[in-house]
């Protein structure tokens, strides 16, 4: 009895070392191009950070994250190229930023389709990453096209798989500016912080996309809304997209926070871009601070796992 005790202990011992532990978060930076998150050897997620090479414009003129489908093999989302090369995966910007040029000059600025200035990743703030989560903080500078710096933004995500392994994003951003006061505008189009799924869902599945939403719970195939024509997407708590890549059904929720500035107008389409963006103004001594979470995973969520999940991001500490 007693070697069968010490056996049982040693099988205890062994298996909680090895076949027990569990995989871990890991970060992987190929340098001066981009840095990858891995859980265990599977890709999750792609921060692209290519310093904006003037020959290469449009590929490189803003820093900004990649998912990686369920398998981590290929992108969930989109990079440059494709319908409206200017989409990008995960990303954050203004059409419309008011700054000063190095000559003195008042320019109007627009980061989102990086036309007359352009964002470029400055470094690592820190990063850290275990069997928990992973996250990473980066310094990101907005300039004017003669390299002016007009503001910086820490941009800080945190990644996380829930207990059905859909994987929780969460995105926080301050935006401090260089110049005095600065007003960040646009439409819902061309502003604020948006998810654009892979260019296949344009090419191959358009009209399989659909959303959920708050007040009317799942919309038809295909079908869209969009502020200001509808004035209903307003101030919205969360809202759900479902897109087919690869063969293989996804849903990504977009969840805000209420002390983003409001109003926030969304807007959405059936080729896989949707967000939310506001007005605002930021001063030397009042930075931006904004904060939402997607979750994003295989599946479909009703409305109701949307309004729950929602819930408990408003119950969540303002990190502010």
């Amino acid at each position: 009895m007693q070697w069968i005790h010490s056996s049982f202990l040693l099988f205890l011992i062994f298996y909680s070392s090895s076949w027990g532990k569990p995989e871990e978060f890991s970060w992987s930076t190929t340098a001066g191009k981009y840095t990858d998150l891995f859980m265990g050897k599977k890709k999750i997620a792609r921060y692209v950070h290519e310093r904006m090479v003037p020959s290469d414009r449009e590929r490189t003129y803003k820093p900004f994250h990649h998912v990686y489908d369920e398998k981590g093999e290929n992108f969930l989302t989109k990079g440059p190229g494709g319908k409206y090369s200017h989409h990008r995966g995960i990303y954050f910007g203004f059409s419309k930023c008011s700054a000063v040029d190095g000559a003195g000059k008042k320019v109007s600025v627009d980061t989102w389709h990086c036309k007359r200035g352009y964002q470029t990743h400055e470094k690592f703030i820190s990063q850290v990453a275990d069997d928990q989560l992973a996250s990473h903080t980066v310094e990101i500078a907005w300039r004017v096209d003669d390299g002016t710096i007009f503001a910086t933004e820490a941009r800080t995500l945190v990644f996380r798989l829930d207990p059905k392994q859909r994987l929780q994003i969460d995105f926080q951003s301050i935006l401090s500016s260089e110049q005095g006061e600065i007003t960040l505008d646009g439409d819902p189009q061309h502003a604020g912080f948006q998810f654009r799924a892979n260019n296949e869902v344009y090419e191959k599945s358009a009209d399989q996309t659909f959303y959920v939403r708050p007040r009317e719970g799942k919309d038809k195939k295909g079908e869209t809304k969009n502020w200001p024509k509808d004035q209903t997407m307003t101030n919205l708590l969360w809202k759900g997209q479902g897109i087919v890549v690869g063969g293989k059904k996804y849903f990504t929720l977009y969840l805000d926070y209420p002390s983003n500035p409001k109003p926030s107008f969304y807007s959405e389409r059936n080729y896989g871009r949707f967000g939310s963006y506001f007005k605002t103004k930021i001063k030397p001594n009042s930075p931006l601070r904004v904060q939402y979470r997607l979750d994003i995973g295989a599946g479909e969520l009703l409305a109701e796992e949307c309004e729950k999940r929602s819930q408990i991001f408003l119950g969540s500490k303002d990190w502010k």
